[in-house]
């Protein structure tokens, strides 16, 4: 008995797992170790604070062509009566009227391009003046002048918490050539006559693009697209995975441009729920919020998406490992593995090699925590150890002490799983929704989230990150 006391004293992994293969050996069934209770973890939720990009964007192409239509070429004419001559003749101080005339045309398109957070616009114009004297006096004296000028007016567009977009249209020109007008030696510059005609119609120009904003609707836009965020979105079939976003809160995520396209971006925030199985209840979509604080830039997306490793599946390949790692006279006949309180629990049958009998064998039982590495996509049970045995005999041994030491060292590959999920969720979050709008997603990182011993597999809930966005325009 001293023998067996410093057995049981000795408590380890290694030497218990010896212990029971060789108690095999000698033993019948009654050696077995008692069966711990089928115990799973309750299913946790998946959910977790996430945020959508809500986009609206423009080509700016169709812009200018939009401005084009709305801006005339012939921008001014103008017929006015200068004083051209002041100067002394001989004996007399000679003044003299003139009448001048011209019109201001736009020869070319407009221009529109983007640059950081603004949109630029341009145009090129060209003037022509005439002058003539106004009176029999002067009627022989005359001159004329052209000049071709650039237009450039810049607009930074900017969301109000009203949801009204404020373009800040601002404007400047420059002359390539002033537009003087030569009468007996003098030069009478025309600018302050053609400016006002040209600030007259940067004017019209300003009303005509708040106009445009405003048919933008802005806020019908984003209501809209605020409501697709709640409909549950369908990331997988086998099994049915359901996503279900619920938006709390809307925030301005600025403007941006390039040369062709101008888009708006809003960041919604609120919660992200996952669900296995049938569809999740309709969550009512509530009115859009007022316009929250600015942000510099939408958040990232955040799900939470579980992979299911089945007990089955474990079961075969703690058997092929264990199998393998056998030696002597044993033979492994089944596995079972199952959740007991917290701990996943592995049955090993194991009966002598000679002994063909369908039901020959005993049961050991091992638990373990698993461990999972999410950037390896694999899963581990470093802390394997053999739950109490009930062996009541020990022969002597017979080489298989590294059986427990070879199943903490086995990596159980979930990879395929993980990528099928994620590229099944990923073609999923891409798709068209109603009324001009659609969906693009696209999740790109995961890290472990938590782990779960479920009835029917071991969850692993991975907390996936990338970008969302719901856009309109292009």
């Amino acid at each position: 008995m001293s023998k067996v006391a410093a057995y049981l004293r000795a408590g380890t992994a290694l030497l218990l797992v010896t212990v029971l293969c060789n108690s095999v050996v000698l033993c019948n069934s009654a050696c077995a170790d008692e069966a711990p209770p089928v115990s799973p973890d309750k299913p946790a939720p998946f959910v977790t604070p996430s945020r959508v990009s809500a986009t609206i964007e423009f080509g700016i192409p169709a812009l200018a062509q939009a401005v084009e239509r709305d801006v005339p070429r012939r921008l001014a004419t103008f017929d006015e009566r200068i004083q051209c001559v002041h100067r002394r003749v001989l004996f007399f101080r000679v003044r003299a009227n003139c009448d001048i005339e011209g019109t201001i045309e736009r020869t070319g398109p407009i221009s529109l391009y983007g640059r950081g957070d603004a949109i630029i616009g341009s145009t090129p114009i060209y003037g022509a003046v005439s002058g003539q004297g106004a009176n029999r006096f002067t009627r022989r004296i005359h001159g004329a002048a052209e000049a071709g000028v650039v237009v450039e007016a810049e607009a930074r567009p900017e969301l109000r918490r009203d949801w009204s977009l404020d373009l800040h249209l601002s404007d400047s020109y420059h002359w390539t050539e002033p537009p003087i007008l030569h009468v007996l030696g003098r030069d009478i510059s025309l600018a302050r006559y053609v400016e006002p005609r040209i600030r007259e119609q940067l004017a019209r120009v300003r009303a005509r693009a708040a106009e445009a904003a405003r048919r933008l609707d802005l806020r019908g836009k984003a209501a809209t697209a605020w409501r697709h965020a709640f409909d549950p979105i369908e990331l997988a079939d086998n099994p049915p995975v359901w996503l279900q976003l619920t938006p709390q809160t809307a925030a301005f995520a600025g403007v941006r441009a390039d040369r062709r396209v101008l888009w708006g971006a809003l960041e919604l925030q609120g919660t992200a729920a996952t669900a296995i199985g049938a569809a999740p209840a309709p969550v009512a979509a509530t009115p859009l919020p007022p316009l929250g604080r600015d942000v510099a830039a939408p958040g990232k997306f955040e799900v939470i998406l579980p992979v299911t490793i089945g007990y089955d599946f474990l079961s075969q390949k703690i058997k092929d490992a264990a199998a393998s790692s056998l030696k002597g006279n044993v033979t492994l006949r089944d596995v079972k593995i199952y959740p007991s309180n917290g701990k996943i629990i592995i049955g090993l049958k194991i009966a002598r090699t000679a002994n063909a009998a369908p039901d020959a064998g005993a049961w050991f039982y091992l638990s373990a925590t698993p461990q999972v590495d999410s950037e390896t996509q694999t899963l581990q049970f470093p802390d394997l150890a053999a739950v109490a045995a009930k062996a009541e005999a020990i022969a002597e041994e017979s080489g298989n002490a590294d059986l427990v030491d070879r199943l903490r060292q086995a990596k159980i590959l979930y990879q395929q799983a993980y990528q099928r999920l994620l590229a099944t969720a990923n073609k999923n979050l891409t798709r068209p929704l109603k009324g001009g709008f659609r969906m693009v997603g696209h999740l790109d990182s995961a890290k472990l989230d938590h782990v779960s011993l479920l009835q029917d597999g071991v969850s692993i809930a991975l907390r996936m990150s990338g970008d969302l966005k719901i856009l309109y325009g292009l």
